[in-house]
């Protein structure tokens, strides 16, 4: 990756870099991205811990607001106390950041930058899809290689 991704919450009040090249990048339809985000399905990229810094004024947890899945203990997700937005999440069982899409940098036609970087290569827990989605990507009931493809 030349150069390193960078993002924010709505406000701009949070932002982080990413220097490093994802671990994973698809659209997640688990039920959990789904309730997160008011949404049928995220575009999640994952990104070892080391690789991810926030980049907005210290102390840096003064504009974060926190929460653990109540579920899921090792996953914290990190949000602006200002807008609301979750930005990132990390996981301590696997090392990994989590970014979302969204949150990345734009250019001026409202694309995400380094697009060929990032751009999902899956659609992953697709077994709890709320909407069927018609493209070339390959489907699976859970992470892209490591659960069974279903479409």
């Amino acid at each position: 990756m030349s150069a390193p991704l960078k993002g924010s919450c709505f406000c701009t009040a949070v932002t982080y870099v990413v220097s490093g090249a994802p671990a994973l990048s698809a659209f997640c339809h688990c039920t959990q991205c789904q309730r997160q985000f008011a949404s049928p399905f995220v575009h999640a990229i994952h990104v070892a811990s080391s690789a991810f810094s926030w980049t907005h004024s210290e102390p840096h947890d003064a504009q974060l607001d926190t929460f653990v899945i109540p579920t899921k203990p090792w996953k914290t997700r990190y949000r602006c106390k200002n807008c609301g937005v979750c930005v990132a999440g990390r996981n301590s069982q696997t090392g990994n950041c989590s970014i979302w899409g969204a949150t990345l940098e734009r250019t001026k036609d409202g694309k995400i930058k380094a697009w060929d970087v990032v751009k999902p290569t899956a659609h992953i827990f697709y077994g709890t899809r709320m909407v069927e989605v018609n493209d070339d990507l390959g489907k699976w009931e859970g992470f892209e290689g490591k659960s069974n493809r279903v479409a």
